[in-house]
C-alpha cells in the first residue's frame, strides 16, 4: 500500500508531463472523498432536476436515481440482511436498473460484482462461488442461466428487473425454496417502507470484483477499492482538463457497463460532472445507435475501433449532427488511423485512444485531448501514475526498447480475490502491476503497443483467454488435443481460431463449435476449426502456439 505523501508526490517521467494540456497537474489526490458515493454527492445536490440517464425513451433525473439508489440500499441491508462488504452480483444490459442498482450497492457498503449478461451458466457459476456472491441483481432475459448456475453458490436473495426497469418482470422461473426472490419494483418499494441504517465507508472497502480472464483459464477477480475507482476519476478527470463542461454533456454509452471502461468513464465520471447519460442496451444494433445520435446529438461517445468502423457503414450517418461532439475515446483494442481518419471527416473529431485494464480501474495512458490530429499508440500516463518499461528481470530498458509495461498508481487493484499466488506474480517487489503488454516509448514519452506477453485475444474489444477455450474445446469426446490462437477478423478486429487433434474422424468443426456455444459467451466460440495431425511442441512439450499462427 503506498501512502498519501507518496501519491501526492506524482513521482513519475518527466519526459510525458511535457506533452500533459495546459493547466492539467502532474497528480491528483485519491483521498480527497472517501469513497464513491462520498464523490457523488455534489452533483446529486447541484443537478437534482437534470436527467441523469435515459433509455428507451425513459428517464431519470438526478434526484429520482438519488432516491431509487437510497431504497435499493435499505432493501440489501434491511430486508436482505446483507453486512458491509458482502457481495452483490449484478448481470443486466445498459438499462436504467444498472446504476442506481450500482449506486445503491456501493451505498450499503457492499462489493459489486459485475457479471456479462451474454455469460453462460458455467461461466455465472464460477464468478458466483468464487466470489461468494449473497445476493443477485438480474434482468429478467437471463433467469434461465441463473437457474442453472445457482446451485452450489451462496446466494439467497435474487432480485429481478424488467427492461422497463420499474415494471414488473413477465418471466416466472422458478428458483430452489433457499432462494428469496423478489422484483425490483418491490425490492424499491421494500426498502422506502423500512429505511436501514447504512454503514459508514472508507477508502479501502473494497466496491468492485472486476473478472477478467487468467493464463490458467480461471477467471480472476480484481478487487478494486473505493480509493481506487475514486483516483481513476480524478485522473481522468484532471487529465481532460477544460474538455469536458459541467451540467453540459451528454454521452452515449454503447459500451457495456459491466466492462469496467464504460463503467468508470461512461457513468461514474460523467455523472459526477452532471452529464446526461444515453445507455444503449444493445450496441449491435448499430442503425439503432445511430439513430440515438441523429435525436440527441451528444458531446461524448466511447467505444471499441469496430464500433465505430460500424457506425460509419449505417446508411445515414452523414445526416448526423455532431456540431456538439467534443470528445470521441476508444479502447479496448488499437485505434485504427484509417478509422479515426474517418471519424474526424465525419464528425471533426479524432478518435482519442487510451489504454487500461480492469486491474487499473481502468485508465493507464491516454492521448491528450486537444492533439489536433491522430496519433497511433495509447498516449501518455495520467497524472499520478508512473509507467516503468521492463524486461524479464524486471529490469527497466533503454529508451526506445520494447518492455512489458508495468504501472504503479492510486488506481492499481488491491490483488485478485482470494488468490495471493496469482497477485505476487503480476506484482513486483516495488509495488508495480504487470499487464503482459509489451511497448516502447517514443522519445516524448508516448506509449505504443508492439506485442501482447500474453496470448490473450481481443474480440471486439473484449478479452479471450486461449486457455479457456481449449479447456471447454477439450471436453468434447473424441478430441485428444487443443490448441487456439487468435486470428486478424474485418469486423471485430479478432476472432477464435482452434487447432484440434481428434481420435474420432466423425468430430467435424460444426460439432466443436456447437458445444462450445452450449458453454461459451458468444464472442468466445471459435469462428474456425481446424483439425491438425498434431500440434508443434518444444523439447519439453509446450505447444507452441507461435508456429500455429504461422499455419
Amino acid at each position: 500500500m503506498w501512502g498519501r505523501a507518496r501519491y501526492a508526490r506524482g513521482k513519475g517521467k518527466s519526459v510525458w508531463f511535457s506533452q500533459y494540456d495546459k493547466g492539467v497537474p502532474q497528480s491528483i489526490d485519491p483521498f480527497a472523498f472517501s469513497s464513491i458515493p462520498n464523490i457523488l454527492r455534489s452533483p446529486i445536490d447541484t443537478y437534482a432536476q437534470s436527467i441523469a440517464f435515459q433509455c428507451q425513451g425513459k428517464t431519470l433525473t438526478y434526484e429520482q436515481t438519488d432516491s431509487n439508489a437510497d431504497a435499493i440500499a435499505s432493501f440489501l441491508v434491511g430486508t436482505a440482511k446483507l453486512k458491509k462488504g458482502a457481495r452483490v452480483a449484478i448481470m443486466a444490459p445498459n438499462i436504467l436498473a444498472f446504476p442506481i442498482a450500482t449506486l445503491g450497492i456501493l451505498r450499503a457498503g457492499l462489493c459489486q460484482v459485475n457479471v456479462n449478461p451474454l455469460y453462460t451458466a458455467r461461466e455465472l457459476e464460477h464468478q458466483l462461488k468464487d466470489s461468494g456472491a449473497e445476493a443477485m441483481i438480474i434482468f429478467e432475459g437471463t433467469l434461465s442461466t441463473l437457474r442453472e448456475a445457482i446451485k452450489g453458490s451462496k446466494v439467497k436473495t435474487v432480485v429481478v428487473t424488467a427492461a422497463d426497469t420499474f415494471s414488473e418482470p413477465g418471466s416466472k422461473i422458478a428458483m430452489p425454496r433457499r432462494i428469496r426472490t423478489i422484483s425490483l419494483p418491490d425490492a424499491i418499494a421494500a426498502g422506502r417502507s423500512k429505511s436501514a441504517k447504512l454503514p459508514t465507508l472508507k477508502g479501502d472497502d473494497f466496491a468492485f470484483i472486476q473478472y477478467t480472464g487468467g493464463t490458467t483459464g480461471v477467471s480472476k477477480g480484481a478487487t478494486l477499492t473505493h480509493r481506487n475507482i475514486v483516483a481513476n476519476m480524478l485522473q481522468v478527470d484532471a487529465f481532460m482538463g477544460k474538455v469536458l463542461e459541467p451540467g453540459n454533456e451528454t454521452i452515449i454509452t454503447a459500451l457495456p457497463l459491466y466492462h469496467i471502461f464504460a463503467l468508470t468513464v461512461n457513468f461514474l465520471i460523467f455523472f459526477r460532472i452532471g452529464g446526461k447519460n444515453i445507455l444503449v442496451p444493445n450496441a449491435r444494433d448499430i442503425e439503432g445507435l445511430v439513430s440515438l445520435l441523429s435525436a440527441h446529438r451528444p458531446t461524448a461517445i466511447t467505444g471499441v475501433n469496430t464500433l465505430f468502423n460500424g457506425m460509419m457503414s449505417v446508411p445515414g450517418i452523414n445526416d448526423v449532427d455532431f456540431s456538439q461532439l467534443r470528445l470521441s475515446i476508444g479502447g479496448g483494442a488499437a485505434i485504427q488511423q484509417s478509422v479515426s481518419d474517418r471519424w474526424k471527416e465525419l464528425t471533426g473529431r479524432n478518435i482519442l485512444e487510451g489504454y487500461g485494464l480492469s486491474e487499473t480501474s481502468p485508465v493507464v495512458t491516454m492521448n491528450p485531448p486537444t492533439r489536433p490530429n491522430f496519433r497511433p499508440g495509447i498516449g501518455i500516463p495520467v497524472p499520478s501514475t508512473e509507467v516503468s518499461l521492463r524486461d524479464d528481470n524486471n529490469k527497466e530498458v533503454k529508451q526506445g526498447e520494447p518492455g512489458e509495461i508495468c504501472v504503479r498508481g492510486p488506481q492499481v487493484m488491491q490483488g485478485y480475490w482470494n488468490r495471493k499466488k496469482a497477485t505476487r506474480e503480476v506484482m513486483t517487489r516495488d509495488g508495480y502491476f504487470k499487464t503482459g503488454d509489451i511497448a516502447i516509448m517514443e522519445h516524448d514519452g508516448q506509449f505504443v503497443i508492439s506485442d501482447r506477453k500474453k496470448d490473450m485475444i481481443l474480440v471486439s474489444g473484449f478479452n479471450v483467454y486461449p486457455n479457456e477455450i481449449e479447456a471447454v474445446v477439450a471436453e468434447i469426446p473424441g478430441v485428444v488435443e487443443c490448441a487456439c490462437i487468435g486470428i486478424p477478423d474485418e469486423k471485430t478486429g479478432e476472432a477464435v481460431k482452434v487447432f484440434v487433434v481428434r481420435s474420432d474422424d466423425s468430430l467435424s468443426s460444426d460439432d466443436v463449435i456447437a458445444y462450445c456455444r452450449e458453454k461459451l459467451a458468444a464472442y468466445k466460440v471459435p469462428k474456425q476449426v481446424v483439425f491438425i495431425a498434431e500440434l508443434p511442441k518444444s523439447p519439453v512439450g509446450k505447444i507452441l502456439r507461435r508456429e500455429l499462427r504461422d499455419l
